[in-house]
């Protein structure tokens, strides 16, 4: 016996949400108008499925599925190219979004990626033979990369993980040169987020 699990996604304007996994190379397989707008679409053995949803606020969706993958690192790079060539940016703020290839503590390498509808797409490949989480750090600097990384990158709890460095720069001590750019460059991707929310909030 064989089985296959679709993710059903809601969405606010359907025809929007199709062109954009169009422009990341997927192939548009249904699309029904009325009486209720549907949508397919599928790349390779990937496939998604959107429902219109009166009144559906993308901002404050929760919708969100995982995709596994052997080469993480290709399938990001492709789906930035179409978003370049589509839009003429690359979008990493707002929504839609894509984010960085990070290898997380959890076992796997991975990125995240909004769609239109606030539909949260996270894509990884195993890296190790478990997925369960690796030891906190206990080295300060390490300790705050790994947490700060984990809401951050994963949890997107943006505030949290500026927090989490910010106390961490405060403290007395000295990181590491590789230590420093991290966190410096992980604060500014949150930093910057956290703008976002609050244009978009205001």
């Amino acid at each position: 016996m064989a089985e296959t699990m679709i993710p059903l996604f809601p969405c606010h304007k359907l025809d929007e949400t199709l062109d954009f996994y169009e422009a990341i190379g997927f192939e548009v397989t249904f699309r029904q108008k009325a009486p209720n707008p549907h949508g397919v679409v599928r790349r390779g053995d990937m496939q998604l499925q959107f429902f219109q949803l009166k009144d559906y606020d993308p901002k404050a969706s929760y919708s969100t599925c995982y995709i596994l993958t052997d080469d993480v690192d290709t399938l990001h790079a492709s789906f930035r190219a179409g978003l370049k060539q589509t839009l003429g940016r690359i979008p990493t703020r707002g929504l839609p979004r894509i984010g960085t290839v990070r290898d997380m503590s959890y076992g796997v390498r991975q990125f995240l990626m909004t769609d239109p509808a606030g539909n949260c797409v996270r894509i990884g490949q195993p890296i190790a033979d478990s997925f369960e989480h690796a030891p906190v750090p206990k080295e300060r600097y390490a300790r705050a990369l790994h947490q700060a990384t984990l809401l951050g990158a994963s949890k997107e709890d943006h505030a949290a993980a500026v927090r989490i460095i910010d106390r961490a720069l405060a403290a007395d001590g000295t990181p590491t040169p590789d230590q420093l750019r991290e966190l410096h460059a992980l604060r500014a991707e949150m930093a910057a987020h956290l703008d976002d929310e609050g244009q978009e909030n205001s």
